[in-house]
């Protein structure tokens, strides 16, 4: 089956007018190719640690045998790093280097994002050999299986990189994924899932240079009603932040979870870990940076043939995050 590489780019910059419908925070950067200078992966085997593939002038587009990889693949970049379970394409020990870049989140330090991304295929296993493209800093890892394909998309960049797993079925219903955050022995670099105050504190307005009213709007492709939002932060990072992203995707709500000063109605969200229900075709990722704190709309609905799409040049507004983030703020308790 030839690489499909969807990968769904949302480019999220803040240059609005100062008026009570723009909002800029400078706590968040903006997605920018800055980001990815020099970026790209490669791919090694975890057990010889010997390089099967990697991005080069040219674009690198071959199937190749599982076994050349063991059991996991690492994907090593200059600035991104995850590794991939061949049998069901879990994403794990997914972290930034700390590589330095003028976009970089990090303030230069190895910073762990995810621990795991882990698919539940009920039964069924990947068995093909592995598509892969590398194309710059781009990325595109596939492989199937009976009733099953499963495709991961990402960009090596410091911020504003996509990642996507995307998952479908013979079937056609859909996959539960389960993300958890890695945990660090340094301190305050554990990540955590938060309530950002700044969306909380103007939930219900509309904000955007298509609005004409804070209370109206009227609502449109750049006049959006400010909703809750659920990020990822840690605590040494002071511009580092990001959320998971999905499309045609459904988060798990869990009524035993809220903020540790608790806030009614409560996103039902814990700190640690959040469950996804992925449509087939559908993906789920995460973004980071100014995209991740861009007021924007949701994405389309689309689970086949997905070009680039949402790009809006900076017309919409940008709340950014409180540092450190507010220990009322944080989601407790990580796991329920």
């Amino acid at each position: 089956m030839a690489v499909k590489q969807r990968i769904l780019v949302v480019i999220g910059a803040v240059a609005l007018a100062a008026s009570a419908l723009a909002v800029t925070s400078g706590t968040a950067q903006a997605a920018s190719s800055k980001g990815c200078v020099n970026g790209g992966f490669r791919l090694v085997n975890s057990t010889t640690g010997v390089t099967v593939a990697a991005a080069g002038s040219d674009r690198v587009q071959t199937s190749i045998p599982a076994s050349q990889f063991g059991s996991t693949i690492q994907v090593r970049g200059r600035y991104a790093q995850f590794d991939v379970r061949a049998v069901d394409f879990a994403v794990l020990n997914q972290a930034f280097t700390g590589a330095a870049n003028e976009l970089d989140m990090t303030g230069g330090r190895f910073t762990p994002v995810f621990a795991s991304k882990v698919p539940d295929h009920r039964g069924l296993v990947l068995d093909s050999a592995i598509s892969v493209e590398l194309d710059g800093e781009g990325l595109s890892l596939q492989r199937t299986g009976t009733g099953l394909s499963m495709t991961i998309s990402a960009k090596d960049c410091a911020q504003g990189g996509i990642f996507q797993m995307e998952p479908q079925r013979g079937d056609g219903t859909r996959t539960r994924i389960t993300h958890t955050l890695a945990t660090s022995s340094t301190p305050g670099l554990t990540p955590f899932y938060f309530d950002n105050p700044n969306f909380r504190a103007r939930v219900g307005q509309f904000l955007g240079s298509g609005c004409s009213s804070v209370q109206t709007g009227p609502p449109g492709q750049f006049c959006v009603q400010v909703g809750t939002r659920v990020n990822i932060g840690n605590g040494l990072s002071s511009k580092f932040v990001a959320r998971d992203s999905a499309q045609v995707a459904d988060r798990v709500p869990n009524a035993a979870c809220n903020t540790a000063t608790p806030v009614t109605p409560s996103v039902r969200h814990c700190g640690g870990v959040s469950v996804w229900d992925v449509a087939s075709g559908g993906r789920l990722g995460f973004v980071t940076g100014e995209d991740a704190t861009e007021v924007a709309n949701p994405p389309t609905d689309c689970v086949s043939n997905c070009q680039a799409q949402n790009q809006v040049r900076g017309r919409l507004a940008n709340l950014g995050f409180p540092f450190p983030v507010p220990a009322g703020s944080r989601l407790v308790p990580r796991s329920a």
